[in-house]
Parts: C-alpha cells; sequence; structure tokens
C-alpha cells in the first residue's frame, strides 16, 4: 500500500493557525512523526487559506522537505498554487488532484506533464458530478485515464480516486466505491488507486471500526493507495495484516517487523 500521511491539512485542528504563524516546527514535527510511522508521501493542504494559498503551499512544500526525505501530496484544485509549489518541490510529486471537468482538467495537466508527476484523478466530470452508482464511476474513471494516456501521462503516474461516500445517508455507497474500483482494474490492471477513507462513516459511531473494515474491502478490490494517519496503529496494523492475506508481503516480512516493533494493534 501506498500511503499518504493525512495530518498536514488546514481543516484539522491546529493545522491552520500553525500554518498561519509559518510555524516550522510544528510543520517539521508533523512531517517527521508521519515518515517514521510509514508514510510514503506527507499530504500538504492548505485549501482552507484561500487568500493566501498561493504562497502558503509552497512554504509548506519547502518547509516538509528540510524535515524528511519524503515527496509531498500537493493537494490543491488551485492551479496557481500547485504551480508555484511544485516549483519549490524535489523530486517526483503527487498532484491531489484532476478530474474529468473541462477546466480543471486544462488548468492542471500542464502541471503534471512539466513536473513528471504523479497525479490522482477523481471521477467526476460536468455531466454527473460525484457518481452516484459504480457504471458512471467506471465510466468516467476509464475516460480519465484515456484522456491522460493519450495526453502523454504514463499509466504508472495514474492514481484514480473513486470518491468514497457516507453509508448513512446512502447504504450502498461502501459497495459503490468497492464496485467501481473493481471495474476500473478489470479494464486498466496497472492503474494504481488513491482515496481517503474517513468519508464513508461519517455520522456514525465507532467510525474507526467502520472506516478500517472499508479499508480491507477495499484493498481486496484493488485498491493499492490511501490517504490516512499513518501515527494510526490499528488501521496500519489492518493494512500489515491485509497485505499478508493477499500475498503481498512475503513471508510476513513487514507484518512481523511490524510486530517487534510493537507496532500491531487491533
Amino acid at each position: 500500500m501506498i500511503i499518504v500521511g493525512e495530518k498536514i491539512n488546514t481543516s484539522l485542528k491546529g493545522v491552520s493557525e500553525a500554518i498561519k504563524a509559518r510555524d516550522v516546527e510544528f510543520v517539521k514535527g508533523r512531517a517527521i512523526a508521519q515518515a517514521e510511522n510509514g508514510a510514503n508521501y506527507i499530504d500538504v493542504n492548505c485549501g482552507t487559506l484561500i487568500n493566501e494559498e498561493v504562497e502558503a503551499l509552497p512554504w509548506l512544500v519547502r518547509t516538509v522537505q528540510e524535515a524528511v526525505d519524503r515527496p509531498c501530496c500537493i493537494d490543491s484544485p488551485n492551479h496557481l498554487a500547485l504551480a508555484a509549489a511544485l516549483k519549490e518541490h524535489r523530486g517526483k510529486p503527487l498532484i491531489n488532484s484532476i478530474t474529468a471537468e473541462k477546466e480543471r482538467y486544462e488548468n492542471i495537466l500542464p502541471l503534471v506533464k512539466e513536473y513528471q508527476a504523479g497525479i490522482i484523478a477523481l471521477v467526476m466530470d460536468d455531466e454527473h458530478g460525484m457518481p452516484k452508482d459504480a457504471e458512471t464511476g467506471i465510466t468516467v474513471g476509464i475516460k480519465l485515464i484515456e484522456s491522460l494516456l493519450k495526453d502523454g501521462v504514463p499509466l504508472d503516474d495514474i492514481y484514480i480516486d473513486p470518491l468514497i461516500q457516507p453509508v448513512s445517508t446512502s447504504a450502498e455507497m461502501g459497495l459503490v466505491a468497492t464496485d467501481t474500483i473493481r471495474g476500473i482494474r478489470k479494464a486498466y490492471p496497472e492503474v494504481h488507486f488513491m482515496c481517503g477513507l474517513s468519508n464513508v462513516s461519517y455520522g456514525l459511531p465507532k467510525r474507526g471500526l467502520l472506516n478500517r473494515t472499508f479499508l480491507i474491502m477495499c484493498m481486496f478490490a484493488g485498491l493499492d493507495g490511501a490517504i490516512l494517519d499513518p501515527g494510526n496503529l490499528e488501521m496500519m496494523g489492518a493494512i500489515r495484516a491485509a497485505e499478508v492475506l493477499m500475498n503481498q508481503d512475503q513471508f510476513a516480512t513487514n507484518y512481523l517487523d511490524a510486530f517487534r516493533k510493537g507496532l500491531l494493534e487491533f
């Protein structure tokens, strides 16, 4: 599993204030903790700071990469903020995100190509918005993949986001997500998938239990990346256990290493 650490996001308590104050130690501390807990990418998101995102996002990239040897997942729908942040990035970045919506696609595609970035592609377009069924999600996802390939983006750089929606408001949404992943992977077996999981449990008690269970369902459907808190030992333990059961951890090497370090919780 490709893990994107989600803890540097201005929608989280205390983060907005720290970024407004340009609190270097706060940001570096969060980056270091997530890297030590197994994050492959560090997400940087200051989207709630609308009036200063173009200045704050590149500052975040610089600050994170001063602290850890990890690429960033640069998270913004604002192509101007993305462009400013990408100029500061060392190594191969991941951009979150593009859609099949005409304006957004045309604004972000040039950045993906210029920086040879990985790209998270949300299954949204101008006609459907957020899909309400797997058939729509599959159709839009395949259209996105085909457009990106035609425009010169390698398949290995594409991460499809099936757009997780709450089961509390539409009970079928968990299955819509897993069926969308299966359908797109059947058409393009080598494409990657990436999503945030916690929205599935919105409005329900014991959300961690639902999130972990849903994560494993998605992994068996073909999910190979997730945006989450790598410091959540129960979630990370579920990932390590699933990788063993799916024959993705030969001889249970990573699982046993986590056990010896006292990192397996359930």
